[in-house]
């Protein structure tokens, strides 16, 4: 009984999770979602194209249930970070419809599988793993780039929340302007500016 619970939890919290991610995209152009926005290149399309490899990994190889098409391989040295951005060639549209058939497949192998099913993870210190296992890992994965996208969109526009029915109140930049520095006196007085 508590299996069928929990992974059921689990599979829920991941599929709020995954709708979070393409949340972040809604109403920007091409340029915004895939324009790094750190210092070592993240980007809100990325983040997706991201997602889309591990997942399919995750909840295709590991457990003997390869993606039906073709992706790069998480071994191949030379294909290691294209994964975070998009080119110029593949469309928002590819992308996103890539991810929720990579959902389909993820949401078959949770559905046909016992939590307590083996797999097998290689890239792992410990590779013998469940199903529990793997699903945690994406559940947390997926959630941490949620945060990433949060942030990365509220640069963009101001734009925070899970949904836009939770989307924090948009107030106007005069409001943010002091809360920033509020911020900023409360940091100062608490110590030198350097380590």
């Amino acid at each position: 009984m508590i299996d069928d619970f929990a992974k059921e939890y689990l599979h829920h919290n991941l599929r709020k999770t995954r709708e979070v991610m393409l949340w972040k995209l809604d109403a920007l152009s091409e340029y915004d979602i895939r324009r790094p926005l750190t210092s070592t290149g993240t980007n809100l399309l990325g983040l997706i194209k991201h997602q889309t490899l591990s997942e399919s990994r995750y909840f295709g190889e590991v457990f003997d249930r390869p993606f039906p098409e073709s992706l790069p391989r998480w071994d191949d040295l030379g294909a290691r970070g294209d994964d975070m951005w998009a080119t110029e060639y593949e469309t928002r549209e590819e992308i996103i419809d890539r991810y929720r058939r990579v959902w389909e497949h993820s949401d078959a192998t949770i559905t046909a599988l016992a939590i307590d099913s083996p797999g097998y993870v290689p890239w792992w210190p410990r590779p013998n793993v469940k199903l529990f296992n793997v699903m945690v890992h994406i559940l947390t994965e997926t959630s941490r780039h949620a945060g990433h996208a949060d942030i990365l969109r509220e640069q963009l526009d101001g734009s925070t929340g899970t949904t836009a029915e939770y989307a924090n109140p948009q107030r106007d930049a005069a409001f943010w302007d002091a809360q920033c520095a509020k911020i900023e006196r409360a940091a100062k007085a608490a110590g030198p500016t350097r380590a």
